[in-house]
């Protein structure tokens, strides 16, 4: 967890340039300081291109229903490991030491509990050390993708404010599928500016992360005139390169001014 480790693209993504941001995704280039290798992806992650069956438990449950969810997946093994790691959290939650006992709990979530079940536990591992921005911030920096994403789903519970927002920018600048759908959350929601927030949606459709995934999408999206611009010029772009639309494009286009928006043409999918 607290070596970092150059990551490969995201299989299945775009190669091409994406216009949609203010500099390309560098997977080698750890953005928090400009220089340096990103963390590679986790050994116990999903399979490259897919994510967690349970992304929409992680993205809208509370800390105790998602434990509910969580525990009701393991063996006893992984549950007895789960329940000891959080109560030391919860005993324990400063750093003591170089490193702090439960982020070495939360490097050890996957191999513990399993590709399906990890991302969860360190979200409650998370919860239960009361983690703050600065402590949020030392996981993801430091962290696999694994640790990322988990630390951008913990974030609605645990920074009221917007100090968790370098966070999200960081994701968005991937091309990482699972980091930028645990980025698109309810905090970004909440949090990012109109400007950001735009370019977070064509990210998601840049990339193929379905539209599902970001919060609260119908009421920013309503009404937002310049989001149907850039929508616009988009699909204009694709379809002079001859490449396909994506159909998201055209529901969230929708979204932007109902009435006045044609559907999609029935062969436009991507």
């Amino acid at each position: 967890m607290t070596h970092p480790r150059t990551s490969p693209a995201t299989p299945g993504a775009d190669t091409a340039a994406d216009p949609l941001t203010d500099h390309a995704a560098d997977p080698l280039t750890d953005h928090a300081t400009g220089t340096g290798p990103r963390p590679a992806a986790d050994p116990s992650d999903p399979a490259p291109g897919t994510t967690s069956p349970g992304t929409t438990t992680l993205a809208a449950a509370t800390p105790a229903e998602l434990r509910d969810h969580v525990t009701a997946g393991l063996d006893d093994p992984a549950r007895g490991w789960l329940r000891r790691a959080l109560d030391e959290a919860a005993a324990h939650p400063g750093t003591h030491g170089p490193i702090s006992v439960w982020e070495l709990r939360i490097a050890e979530a996957g191999r513990r509990c399993g590709p399906e079940q990890g991302d969860a536990a360190r979200v409650l591992i998370l919860h239960a050390a009361r983690a703050d921005a600065e402590a949020l911030s030392r996981v993801y920096y430091q962290g696999t993708g694994a640790e990322r994403r988990a630390v951008l789903y913990a974030l609605p519970h645990l920074v009221p404010g917007p100090e968790g927002l370098p966070l999200v920018e960081d994701a968005l600048r991937t091309n990482d599928t699972r980091l930028l759908t645990a980025a698109v959350g309810s905090y970004a929601a909440r949090h990012l500016d109109a400007h950001q927030w735009r370019h977070a949606v064509l990210k998601c459709l840049f990339t193929g992360v379905p539209v599902d995934a970001v919060a609260d999408l119908d009421r920013r999206a309503e009404g937002d005139t310049e989001l149907a611009r850039m929508l616009t010029d988009y699909a204009a772009e694709r379809t002079a390169a001859g490449r396909t639309v994506p159909a998201d494009l055209h529901r969230v286009l929708t979204l932007t001014d109902p009435p006045a928006t044609p559907s999609a043409p029935a062969a436009d999918h991507g």
